[in-house]
């Protein structure tokens, strides 16, 4: 069921990439001005904090070459800008400037636009903010993104189902506690080391980059990282501790560090995402952590009952399943009420409703949680039959075992003795001895009936594979939950959209970038090269080259080369000198002298023996 969960995940997570959360506000220069005179620096203000990037800025000059900028950082009026220092004499023209920078909510966002010095000039170098992630590195990262939540439910749900409801073989959930953990774990490992290549939008190669490694330590959403690392660390001990346990209570301290302990893991979410940036930031926080410990307790909780009701060696006592249903239905309640107030706060108004995507994915999940909560109330009707058969099943052994200890002591020693010798007692006790009820035997008797279990009764069984159904139930309809829980943390919330909608496009309404597709087929392979040219004009190019196999995943080619001829004036081949980055082939030293219709000629080997070369034209303009 683990499994089946993942691939959900990973299925309905690759519907698109997780969007930005910062939204341009303005910039100094505008875009489009000219000015008479170079400006000695520039300046982003963004509609919350950003972080900054080694590489935050890019400057190309009117003839498309890359001006040597100062190092960017943060301008006067706080964390909300960023800014970089020009030379002092620039030449009259028209300049690119493309920017890169992390929102407060550790999402990246990129954008370009433009000013003129003196004179716009008379083509304007185009310059691609290209894809907020990497390809290779967007899936990676956004898988573990999905581990990371199902491995906290897990964790935290089964961890409060042990110590909380008290199931009599704590045991059987060892392998449900340890994969949490491990799974928490090792997410959180993964995610620390793909959170350099994240931010800057480069290949999962660069994550073993000492300097950017070092630099996703200082972040905030690297320290959340941490911190979650080191909870994990302590947390083993809990689990060690918690799995000794037999059918007594948690001692109060163990509960209280337990308690600690999961709070602090859920602010590590709190603090690196949604709840951290924009309005009312310590009550959404708040509202975060809450949200997050009640979704984990509810769902992890399920995936606990529903291993111990299809596992367990005995029948799960009725005491275990209400306390589960008290637990569950006080879930429900934070989940529903932090719910109602983070939908305000990301929407900010009805039309965001139908007009956002978060909207649309809202409706969704409120359509998911619906049937969630319907799938809750059928559990809580076979809990509460279960319970009242098993209430009736005690009273009923209770009063029959009140009356035979009454017909004990009025029975003569003699007809005792008699029982003994014969097993049988001949003698009839009078109705007054046991009340109004009829005379009955006593003794051992094989056709003497023992007291009734506790969950006895002949609706019982159906009422306890009637749970099992609704349980499992809930565990799927949780999962898409959880999964749209998942998506709606990587994407653009509907306040954030209409406050980049007021601000205008951050790109300045520049065109892409040249991007090509090569299909190929040798030796029995069958595949695609696509590839980018940045910004695909005359002079200075950046290339990148992803090769993809027949199925639309990656693919690792031992060689890619690439050459460009322009055969109406018989210039070239010139020789990209692609190198391998490690996921993509790229380079940033591709010269296009002329503009034109060049022929690109891509030649992949895929074995030792087999290669071919496609080859197809490209405009590029000047």
């Amino acid at each position: 069921m683990l499994l089946g969960s993942v691939l959900v995940l990973l299925l309905f997570g690759g519907a698109g990439a997780a969007s930005a959360h910062a939204a341009l506000r303005a910039t100094d220069p505008k875009d489009g001005t000219v000015l008479k005179s170079a400006p000695r620096d520039i300046t982003l203000t963004f509609t919350e904090s950003v972080g900054l990037l080694d590489d935050s800025f890019r400057v190309l000059d009117p003839d498309g070459k890359r001006v040597k900028v100062g190092d960017a950082g943060h301008g006067p009026d706080g964390s909300d800008t960023a800014r970089v220092s020009l030379p002092a004499k620039l030449a009259q023209g028209t300049y690119t400037v493309a920017w890169r920078v992390v929102s407060a909510d550790s999402h990246p966002v990129s954008g370009a636009f433009t000013f003129s010095v003196g004179k716009p000039s008379p083509a304007i170098v185009v310059a691609d903010t290209g894809p907020t992630e990497n390809p290779a590195t967007e899936s990676l990262f956004n898988m573990g993104r999905y581990l990371a939540y199902l491995a906290v439910a897990l964790l935290i749900g089964t961890a409060v189902f042990v110590a909380a409801c008290r199931p009599p073989e704590p045991a059987r959930l060892r392998r449900l506690l340890w994969a949490g953990w491990g799974t928490l774990l090792g997410s959180t490992v993964f995610l620390l080391v793909l959170r350099a290549p994240y931010e800057s939008g480069t290949g999962p190669a660069s994550a073993f980059s000492p300097k950017a490694f070092e630099r996703t330590l200082t972040t905030r959403p690297g320290e959340a990282l941490l911190v979650r690392l080191a909870l994990l660390l302590v947390a083993y001990f809990f689990v060690v501790r918690l799995l000794r346990l037999g059918e007594e209570r948690l001692p109060r301290a163990w509960q209280a560090a337990g308690g600690a302990l999961a709070l602090g893991l859920a602010l590590t979410w709190a603090a690196a995402e949604h709840a951290s940036a924009g309005i009312q930031v310590p009550l959404a926080m708040t509202s975060a952590v809450l949200h997050v410990l009640a979704m984990s307790v509810w769902l992890g909780g399920l995936a606990a009952l529903l291993s111990t009701l299809y596992r367990a060696s005995s029948q799960l006592p009725p005491a275990v399943l209400a306390r589960f249903s008290r637990l569950a239905f006080g879930s429900v309640t934070v989940l529903v009420g932090t719910g109602v107030y983070q939908s305000w706060r990301g929407l900010g108004s009805w039309e965001a409703i139908t007009g956002t995507t978060y909207g649309h994915l809202l409706v969704l999940k409120l359509l998911a949680v619906t049937l969630l909560l319907a799938a809750a109330r059928l559990s809580r009707q076979w809990t509460g039959r279960l319970v009242t058969v098993a209430a009736e099943a005690e009273s009923k052994a209770e009063s029959k075992s009140e009356a035979e200890a009454v017909v004990r002591e009025k029975v003569p020693a003699a007809v005792v003795r008699e029982k003994v010798s014969t097993g049988v007692v001949r003698e009839e006790v009078p109705a007054a001895v046991v009340g109004d009820k009829a005379p009955e035997r006593v003794g051992g008797s094989p056709s003497a009936p023992e007291p009734a279990p506790v969950t006895s009764g002949p609706a019982a069984p159906a009422y306890r594979r009637g749970l099992r159904r609704s349980v499992l139930a809930e565990v799927a309809v949780g999962v898409v939950v959880l999964v749209l829980s998942t998506v709606l943390s990587g994407t653009l919330p509907g306040r954030a959209q209409a406050e980049a909608a007021e601000a205008g496009p951050a790109t300045g309404g520049l065109p892409a970038a040249s991007v090509t597709t090569l299909p190929f087929a040798v030796g029995g392979a069958t595949g695609r090269v696509q590839i980018t040219l940045d910004p695909g004009r005359t002079g200075d190019n950046s290339v990148q080259a992803i090769v993809y196999s027949a199925d639309g995943g990656l693919a690792t080619v031992p060689e890619l080369r690439l050459s460009f001829t322009l055969p109406s004036q018989q210039i070239g081949p010139i020789d990209a000198g692609l190198k391998n980055r490690g996921g993509y082939w790229g380079t940033n030293d591709l010269t296009l002298p002329l503009a034109g219709d060049w022929r690109m000629k891509a030649t992949i080997r895929v074995s030792d023996v087999d290669q071919v070369s496609v080859t197809k034209t490209v405009r590029i303009v000047g």
